[in-house]
């Protein structure tokens, strides 16, 4: 799953953790504290796939801006070496 879609989706979790906890009623402390750990649990798991997701994004930068260019050098034509001209023979 990506980051994002997985931050959203605890978002919401977060959000419906939240509305329980608003209509629960106050007389069961033992089932309001559980609410109260499972959203904190929820937040938690949602701080942390936020900073992986930015230091993943932040490393694929810095590969990107360190990638080496490289440069395609036509290789340098050879000199063709000729045999003795006409020229060379009757001098």
């Amino acid at each position: 799953m990506k980051a994002n879609k997985a931050v959203k989706r605890l978002t919401h979790v977060e959000d419906l953790l939240s509305d329980v906890l608003e209509r629960h009623s106050a007389d069961a402390p033992e089932i309001r504290q559980q609410l109260l750990d499972a959203k904190a649990a929820v937040g938690r798991a949602k701080d942390a796939v936020e900073f992986k997701a930015s230091s993943r994004t932040k490393s694929a930068r810095k590969k990107v801006g360190k990638k080496k260019e490289v440069v395609k050098v036509p290789p340098a034509k050879a000199v063709k070496k000729h045999g003795p001209t006409k020229q060379d023979l009757e001098g």
